[in-house]
């Protein structure tokens, strides 16, 4: 992890299925880790990133399984769904970052450096894509498309970084 992190108890299965909304209040639930994770394993304390991470790849799959629905729609109002899913999912993602920015910089002890704050969040989203990969060829292959395309883009967006074209 990024020298200077701070290691904490994470949720560690983070994501949007975890959280219930219930007269405007949230509550996160299932604290158990990732199923596929040894017990010893999900109790190691992390970054928070990585529970950051599941958040983020969550708003993708929000955004990529409501488009499945897409396919019965207009050409033109296709478009129309597929954009308006795009948005959704970069604005949640900013508005989620933002906050998590914010709590960072008014933390008494930053949890993570700011140097250390892009890369490890890309790593942690490249590792919770892979993750996603492995689990969809297993279990829902029809699927698989959602992480393939999210993974792909995260490397597209770290390879990209310094270049000047």
């Amino acid at each position: 992890m990024g020298k200077g992190a701070l290691c904490t108890r994470i949720h560690g299965d983070f994501h949007l299925g975890q959280v219930l909304v219930v007269q405007n209040d949230a509550f996160i639930v299932d604290f158990e880790g990732e199923p596929a994770r040894p017990t010893e394993q999900r109790r190691l304390k992390s970054s928070g990133l990585r529970d950051a991470a599941g958040i983020l790849r969550s708003f993708d799959y929000a955004a990529a399984a409501a488009a499945l629905s897409r396919a019965a729609l207009a050409p033109q109002a296709a478009e129309r769904h597929a954009a308006l899913l795009e948005h959704f999912r970069a604005r949640a993602a900013k508005t989620f970052l933002d906050a998590y920015r914010m709590a960072l910089e008014t933390s008494e002890r930053p949890w993570v450096p700011i140097e250390a704050e892009d890369p490890l969040l890309d790593l942690f989203l490249m590792e919770k894509a892979a993750y996603e990969i492995r689990y969809e060829a297993a279990n829902r292959p029809n699927w698989l498309r959602i992480p393939l395309r999210g993974l792909k883009g995260i490397a597209e967006r770290v390879l990209s970084v310094g270049v000047v074209a």
